[in-house]
């Protein structure tokens, strides 16, 4: 039971009235100085915390052209009002993306611009306080850097780049939040955000290859550290251990040993996500992804594939190059980095993969666009990639596939609601509520197709709907991954390597 009101979905979506301050006490737990320090930054809120912090805000307008852009050019036309999951879900007017950019738009008018030092009051500049800090620590962990509202803002202003230099500036004055910055630390300790070690990975992985035998009698390998093997697979830990993740991993090395693949993970780099992009610390981005980089070099791969995972691909796709590349030493014949949907969605084109799709017939399929794939990354060679492969992958592997309203899927998707270093149980209200629009809209199939499930290949959405789902009364097995569905079609032949 929920000690919050749970929203009603709608059958028709409804923007709410505005209830001001209502999510005013939602914000997640604070880092204490040992999961601060690890990552460069203050233990604990500095003495001169104000100071710090408008230097910071300098700092990165400087650094970042585009944050002084979006600070900017702002006019307030409101488009972006009713975009947001979070506003829609809770109806706190500091969750439409133009408030919550505001938060930190009337410091930087109050220090950055003549009209803010002259006259405040005419251009809603105000002072750096302990109240505006605690605004930013508890608005900007109610944005999911989904950047929804940048499709339908008329300037592009993208509140995603906002939120994230808001929680570089609170890092950097020993405010953070305990949820990501723990997890981060938990990479450069051991590997993976779950903090599993090596021995533990490895029998994780044999228990894995005896049930995989025991269920289909063919052997398939889930290695380790094997130097030579031509693909390293970059994966979200979730894969390890939770349902339905794991099945997703299982049905990687289904595809791996039908398509006569050598592959190997990394127990250096275990971990495909990167919580450095939620807090806005490229510096910590680059610590993260460095490791996909030693581990590749390490086991002398061709390539790199990465998993289902969201954020780790938005990373990956825009970022490794720049943050741990040059890659000259891979196989220039594959790009930098692969999904693992581009290579099964290849070998099944090239009808390298022989398939039943008979075998997912107890399911009726839609399909949830994760945020960080439709709207900041790309796959394949062709414009929509990342919107028509997956697809296509479903419709290969099952004969029952339905898509969600137009108005809620490819770059209009809506979040799960519990992206962005939210997935935490001390913001389980917000993650509820934000998850409204996606499950009005997943009703709606459910209702009037008869949708039984709905896969996804992102590592949080799917650990966020199978939390949240139920108190919109579906099943947490509604939730399924992409190669799960793979998992259940393939026919696999006996090739061992």
């Amino acid at each position: 039971m929920a000690d919050f009101e749970i929203p009603e979905p709608k059958e028709i979506p409804v923007i709410p009235r505005v209830q001001p301050g209502v999510m005013s006490h939602s914000a997640p737990f604070v880092a204490k100085p040992n999961f601060q320090e690890p990552l460069g930054f203050p233990g604990e809120l500095v003495d001169n915390w104000e100071d710090v912090a408008v230097k910071k805000l300098g700092e990165l307008t400087g650094k970042y052209r585009s944050l002084q852009v979006y600070l900017d050019s702002c006019v307030k036309c409101g488009a972006c009002t009713d975009k947001c999951h979070y506003y829609l879900g809770t109806s706190d007017p500091k969750n439409m993306p133009v408030a919550r950019q505001d938060l930190l738009r009337q410091v930087y008018r109050r220090y950055y611009t003549l009209a803010g030092q002259y006259f405040p009051k005419l251009v809603g500049a105000v002072d750096m306080s302990k109240e505006v800090l605690d605004d930013w620590y508890s608005y900007y962990h109610q944005c999911s850097q989904c950047r929804r509202c940048s499709v339908f803002c008329p300037y592009g202003i993208d509140t995603a780049e906002i939120s994230m230099a808001a929680r570089e500036i609170m890092d950097a004055v020993g405010q953070g939040q305990k949820y990501c910055n723990e997890i981060i630390g938990k990479v450069y300790k051991i590997g993976n955000n779950l903090g599993l070690p090596e021995p533990a990975l490895v029998d994780t992985l044999e228990g894995l290859e005896e049930e995989v035998e025991e269920d289909t009698g063919v052997k398939v390998r889930y290695p380790v550290d094997e130097k030579g093997a031509e693909v390293l697979l970059v994966t979200p830990s979730a894969d390890f251990f939770a349902e339905p993740h794991v099945d997703g991993l299982i049905g990687y090395g289904k595809v791996f040993h039908q398509a006569g693949i050598s592959w190997t993970l990394s127990s250096h780099a275990s971990e495909a996500a990167n919580f450095g992009m939620f807090i806005g610390s490229y510096e910590n981005m680059q610590r993260v992804s460095m490791r996909v980089r030693e581990a590749a070099l390490e086991l002398g791969v061709k390539r790199i594939v990465f998993g289902e995972c969201g954020h780790a691909w938005r990373v990956a796709y825009s970022f490794l190059n720049t943050l741990a590349g040059p890659f000259d030493f891979l196989d220039p014949k594959y790009p930098v980095p692969q999904h693992i949907c581009e290579v099964t969605h290849d070998l099944i084109k090239r009808g390298a993969l022989k398939l039943d799709p008979s075998a997912n017939d107890d399911m009726v399929l839609t399909y949830h666009d994760s945020c960080n794939v439709a709207r900041a990354s790309r796959m394949g060679d062709s414009p929509g990639g990342q919107f028509f492969i997956p697809r296509e992958i479903i419709k290969a592997v099952c004969n029952n596939f339905v898509d969600m309203p137009p108005d809620t899927i490819h770059d209009a998707t809506y979040c799960c609601g519990g992206g962005g270093g939210l997935l935490t149980d001390d913001l389980m209200e917000l993650r509820v509520k934000g998850a409204l629009p996606r499950m009005e809209a997943l009703k709606q199939v459910v209702d009037n197709d008869g949708v039984t499930h709905m896969a996804a290949i992102c590592a949080i959405c799917k650990s966020q709907f199978t939390k949240v789902i139920p108190y919109y009364g579906f099943g947490m097995d509604m939730i399924v991954s992409v190669h799960q569905l793979v998992s259940n079609a393939i026919v696999l032949a006996n090739n061992e390597q």
